[in-house]
């Protein structure tokens, strides 16, 4: 595992909930990843536990956690150190409810 594969590794798995992502929470730099936000505040998400990780502001983060999902699109969620999706994926798992489920349970 490379260098940049091990750091995205322990930030996925050293917190609840992260979010790759363009920009940060306060100031998405892109609409998919301001979507993204705009979905897990709608889910109930508490902004202050989510971490969020700005790849524009590291060239090796942003291609290689696209490397380490296997999932070619930013933002992406990882809930418990497990991929979840992109921004299409969250809301449609918010329509149905199972994102507010999942973050209920996880976001302690």
């Amino acid at each position: 595992m490379s260098d940049t594969q091990q750091r995205i590794d322990a930030i996925v798995k050293g917190h609840p909930i992260v979010l790759f992502m363009k920009g940060d929470a306060n100031f998405p730099m892109c609409g998919f990843s301001g979507r993204a936000i705009q979905v897990l505040k709608a889910a109930g998400m508490d902004l202050h536990k989510l971490v969020t990780v700005n790849v524009l502001a590291d060239e090796e983060i942003r291609q290689g956690i696209k490397d380490y999902s296997q999932w070619p699109t930013i933002p992406q969620l990882y809930v418990k150190g497990e991929f979840i999706g992109g921004s299409d994926i969250m809301m449609e798992m918010f329509e149905s409810g199972e994102l507010q489920n999942l973050l209920a349970e996880n976001a302690a």
